[in-house]
């Protein structure tokens, strides 16, 4: 991290405010990037259907409000200094708003898949949707969800003014902008990707004009300040500014300094992500692969999805009875030949490369002499077969990975890690302190914001600790695992 003795143009505090489906957390960094003080405040989800997924932005705003009133109580003095706040968000859920600025229904989040027939209906009214915004229109998306609400519920629609997405509306309740950033806006299916701004087509397929957009801008630029009454509230010397932000992983991105062309990582946390970093916009093509602008000018991503990648663990975990320590403990440090037993991580569908939301996962190859360590190990192979299919997918778009580094409570696994880079065929690097999350990456964004800083001076990438490369004797066995993986999606789709 960035150690230099502060200046003026860059002494004080800086917040980043994440967030995320299950809470809000903020992080208090210094002028030197020292986490000072953090806190996270749980939220709840209602599923009020099969499928459904929803919140009341009100919790967000009252959370983000409990979570600074304990940074107050905790750190009055370095919460007075503060100069910038970032926000980041869980992306594509939509936010609907009327006239007064009213919240007119519970937000649709990211996990959320009533619309999977709005999505057909998008591409039809919007043929070039994969070539503007890079991406197959998904239920998990804001725009399909939009649409679904103009189906089922023409009352609320026909009150709609505007359409943020979770952390715009927070921002409106924290500082009364309507400002959103690019990496945010790319997990809509309303930007044109390329040109990093909304696409008119796009928007004409929901239903919306441009007129229910909020106004766009780089995650490192100023957007906003923080309401007096509430700067006041919590001690502070003046106003803070609010940097753009970022999307959720774009945020984690900025954390871990993958800001750089080719700059990749692999997060093995409850959904698994893999991440390239773009110096130019590189649609998806048919694989269920994310294209999206950084948080950084001049920068894109790339990103493939596993729904379920440490939560398939977790699963295992609770069928057995077993902590995952404990099941972890019965298997090598590293494999010695794959598992016997496959395993398909389709606990909650899959998004890359397969974009389904209804197939289900399954174990495969069992007999009576099948054991629990077996069992398990194929649960890890599953998971890293899964990220295989994302590289590929990635590769079949232009673009190769040969090393990333890899973060999340699966990276914990030495014998996780050795298995993924076997299967990928790609070194991994794991990191000293890279767990910050998308919240130290929000205010990263707010210090830029603030000072004028240059983006790679700030955003720098943390220590590596360790490399795990890809064992040679295991490429041939794993080459052979995974054609048998890739026949298990068919076959699963078939069960009615």
């Amino acid at each position: 991290m960035a150690s230099d003795t502060p200046s003026n143009a860059t002494a004080g505090t800086y917040l980043g405010i994440d967030l995320g489906t299950s809470g809000i957390k903020a992080v208090l960094v210094d002028t030197n990037q020292k986490v000072l003080a953090a806190h996270t405040e749980k939220l709840d989800v209602s599923r009020p259907h099969p499928g459904w997924s929803e919140q009341d932005p009100e919790d967000w705003y009252e959370a983000t409000l409990r979570a600074l009133d304990a940074l107050h109580a905790s750190h009055p003095h370095e919460l007075a200094e503060l100069r910038g706040i970032g926000l980041s968000g869980q992306q594509h859920g939509a936010v609907l708003m009327g006239a007064q600025g009213e919240v007119l229904r519970p937000c649709l989040l990211w996990n959320d898949t009533r619309a999977e027939s709005e999505c057909s209906l998008f591409e039809h009214r919007f043929p070039l949707c994969r070539q503007i915004t890079g991406n197959i229109a998904m239920p998990g998306f804001t725009a399909p969800k939009v649409m679904w609400v103009a189906r089922h519920e023409p009352e609320i629609f026909a009150k709609v003014t505007h359409v943020v997405l979770p952390k715009a509306w927070l921002r409106f309740r924290l500082t009364g902008a309507l400002i959103d950033d690019m990496s945010d806006a790319s997990g809509s299916l309303w930007l044109d990707t390329g040109r990093r701004l909304w696409s008119d087509a796009a928007l004409e397929a929901s239903g919306l004009r441009l007129a229910a957009m909020p106004a766009l801008c780089e995650g490192t630029a100023p957007a906003g300040r923080l309401d007096a009454s509430l700067a006041a509230r919590w001690g502070m010397k003046g106003a803070p500014v609010f940097a753009g932000g970022a999307g959720d992983n774009a945020a984690g991105a900025v954390g871990l300094g993958a800001i750089h062309t080719g700059d990749a990582f692999l997060s093995l946390g409850t959904s698994g992500v893999i991440w390239v970093t773009t110096d130019s916009f590189h649609p998806g093509g048919n694989h269920a692969i994310h294209s999206f602008c950084h948080a950084v000018p001049d920068q894109w991503h790339q990103m493939g999805v596993t729904l379920s990648a440490a939560a398939s663990l977790a699963w295992w975990s609770r069928v057995t009875g077993l902590d995952e320590k404990t099941l972890l403990a019965e298997l090598p440090e590293a494999p010695l030949a794959p598992s016997p037993v496959l395993f398909a991580p389709y606990l909650s569908g899959e998004r890359t490369p397969h974009n389904d939301g209804t197939v289900r996962g399954g174990f495969v190859g069992l007999t009576q002499d099948t054991t629990r360590a077996q069992m398990t190990q194929a649960v890890l192979e599953g998971v890293a077969f899964s990220f295989r299919d994302a590289l590929e997918g990635l590769a079949e778009s232009g673009t190769v990975i040969t090393e990333a580094d890899v973060i999340g409570g699966g990276s914990r696994s030495p014998l996780w890690t050795a298995i993924l880079a076997s299967v990928l065929g790609v070194r991994l690097h794991r990191l000293a302190n890279g767990e910050q999350g998308g919240a130290f990456g929000a205010a990263r964004l707010a210090r830029i914001a603030v000072t004028g800083e240059d983006v790679a001076s700030v955003c720098l990438p943390p220590e590596r600790v360790a490399t795990i490369t890809p064992d040679e004797t295991l490429s041939g066995p794993y080459r052979a695992a995974y054609a048998r993986y890739r026949a298990l999606y068919p076959a699963l789709k078939s069960i009615p």
